[in-house]
């Protein structure tokens, strides 16, 4: 496997894959197209007013919120799919993920440069393994890039809270559909019929090994924000969307060797990684299989990311 270093705007990236390095690579920042780089709170404001009254001036004379306030941090969310996104309405169940919008984000526009490299940008259907109730990757990949999206989640709650989310909106129920896998054990079994044929998938899987480990995270997530009033619902989740025996390095072992026998069906599967160190064992199964691959890394300030492209 190459390990390629180039430059990108005078900034150092690096980069492991098997398949030509593109342009649109970069580091310490959005992708380019993203338009969350900074939040424009009046405007945001006048899009959902229930923000207003957690939008305050900082120490540096600039407008923020306090990002360890849990209804902070949903009305955020909120103003910005109905600002930027032009949704009706937009709402969570208690203790589900209320997830940072920018970061996902990255992932479509990256998803969309992949697409597009491939000819791909107009009838694109896609499928988002564990949409989780806030639908936030069908909702961004229809309102941005017009996507057909199909949502699949293990829980019937979160399958009827995203159901409820794209119900609010109609342009999103014509191009957004939520299904149930009712099969724990199965991925894409149950899901994809018979002729059936997406462009991509995409995947943001639960991370952490045990709730221990979950509750661990969660504990410094609050603590670097100085907030210890105990656990919330934008940092908290439903077990399921947080952590799974064997951690996100076994869950994407497992959607790799399902993913074989959809291969035809599919015509890329990807999914993001959270911990680097797991990218290694992620290689050895695509290695094992024969798959073409590649890894895609986005970087958010301090935070980096990254996500896993494959197929045959």
């Amino acid at each position: 496997m190459n390990k390629l270093l180039v430059k990108y705007n005078q900034k150092k990236v690096s980069i492991q894959n098997n398949l030509p390095l593109r342009p649109y690579f970069k580091s310490s920042a959005l992708h380019l197209k993203n338009p969350h780089t900074s939040y424009d709170f009046d405007s945001l404001g006048k899009s959902h007013s229930e923000l207003k009254p957690f939008v305050f001036v900082n120490d540096y004379k600039t407008k923020t919120i306090d990002f360890a306030n849990t209804d902070a941090v949903f009305h955020l969310n909120k103003s910005i799919l109905k600002h930027h996104y032009h949704l009706n309405d937009w709402n969570l169940p208690e203790n589900y993920l209320c997830p940072p919008i920018p970061g996902r984000a990255d992932y479509i526009y990256y998803l969309a440069d992949v697409l597009e490299e491939k000819g791909l940008k107009n009838n694109v259907k896609g499928l988002d393994i564990g949409v989780g109730s806030n639908c936030i990757y069908p909702i961004l990949g229809a309102q941005i890039f017009g996507w057909n999206m199909v949502g699949v989640d293990i829980d019937q709650n979160a399958v009827t809270a995203a159901i409820t989310n794209v119900k609010a909106t109609p342009e999103l129920e014509k191009r957004i559909t939520i299904l149930h896998q009712k099969d724990p054990g199965s991925i894409f079994k149950g899901i994809i019929v018979p002729g059936a044929f997406y462009n991509f998938s995409m995947c943001n899987p639960p991370f952490h090994n045990s709730q221990e480990e979950a509750t661990r995270a969660t504990y410094r997530k609050l603590k670097n924000l100085g907030n210890f009033t105990g656990f919330t619902k934008n940092f908290s989740g439903q077990s399921n969307e947080l952590w799974c025996n064997g951690g996100e390095a076994l869950f994407i072992k497992r959607m790799i060797k399902e993913s074989v026998v959809f291969k035809t069906q599919i015509g890329m599967f990807t999914t993001l990684v959270s911990k680097q160190e797991n990218l290694s064992k992620i290689y050895k199964q695509l290695d094992k299989l024969k798959a073409n691959y590649q890894t895609i890394t986005m970087e958010q300030g301090n935070k980096k990311s990254r996500f896993v492209v494959w197929n045959w």
